[in-house]
């Protein structure tokens, strides 16, 4: 996501507050719509589609985060159907009970989101993302509280491909390890981060750090971030208002005939 960060296009040179306004206001919408709610959310897919052809983003890389908590959101989903058993709808000659349309309807939104702030993240960075949040006024322990982690996450990784390296060259070609050896492991992948987390900090202090990041200026809106702005909001004002997908299928109905 770091190195997506990095990428030059016009969602890149956004101002990350536009962004993030956006975003909010995205997620808000989104979860206003009714449980049930399903062909009025689908206009909203314009807008990460949009981002990840703007931004340059490679589609797989969103996908594979997106399956990551996806069982969450399934979990969720699945119970819907076995709980709410009313009718709401048939579709040809199956009929289909409230839970099932409140089951798709939980993962659209999860879809929806999850790709907005995956798509914020990836056309932001980490660092701009957290200055812009507290330019937004965000509590600044709740934004320090996100770059640590972003920052820990690293150190964590590293010492689990250092532990992973360890064990395949004393496994000599096993693979398949007894449970008591994967619980020692994550005793071990635990106790090593700590103790490199506790380091990195006294490394922090000792060059100056207080607890504050230090975050450049923010710049004067361009003309481009209002309009980026000005253009979604009008656009999800819409989509909340009306139901596109069906103005828009009653229109090519009509058209057809």
């Amino acid at each position: 996501m770091d190195e997506l960060a990095r990428l030059d296009t016009p969602v890149h040179r956004l101002d990350a507050r536009a962004k993030v306004v956006v975003t909010l206001a995205f997620i808000a919408v989104v979860s206003s719509f009714p449980p049930r709610t399903i062909s009025a959310l689908t206009p909203l897919l314009l807008y990460p589609v949009a981002l990840l052809a703007l931004g340059r983003i490679p589609p797989r890389s969103i996908l594979r985060k997106l399956l990551v908590a996806a069982p969450f959101a399934l979990a969720v989903a699945v119970c819907h159907p076995l709980l709410d058993r009313r009718p709401a709808a048939a579709v040809g000659g199956l009929e289909l009970s409230r839970g099932w349309l409140a089951g798709t309807s939980i993962l659209l939104r999860y879809l929806l989101t999850v790709s907005a702030v995956l798509l914020l993240v990836a056309c932001t960075g980490m660092q701009q993302l957290g200055a812009a949040l507290e330019q937004l006024g965000a509590p600044r322990a709740l934004v320090r509280q996100l770059l640590f982690l972003h920052r820990y996450l690293f150190v964590v990784a590293r010492e689990g491909g250092r532990l992973r390296r360890a064990v395949a060259l004393r496994a000599a070609g096993t693979r398949a390890l007894r449970p008591r050896v994967y619980g020692a492991l994550v005793g071990q992948w635990l106790l090593r981060s700590l103790d490199r987390a506790e380091r990195v900090h006294r490394a922090m202090v000792a060059r100056g750090f207080q607890g504050v990041f230090r975050t450049p200026a923010p710049a004067a809106w361009r003309w481009t971030d209002w309009g980026f702005v000005a253009g979604c909001l009008a656009g999800l004002a819409a989509a909340r208002a009306w139901n596109l997908a069906a103005l828009c299928g009653r229109g090519l109905a009509g058209a057809l005939r």
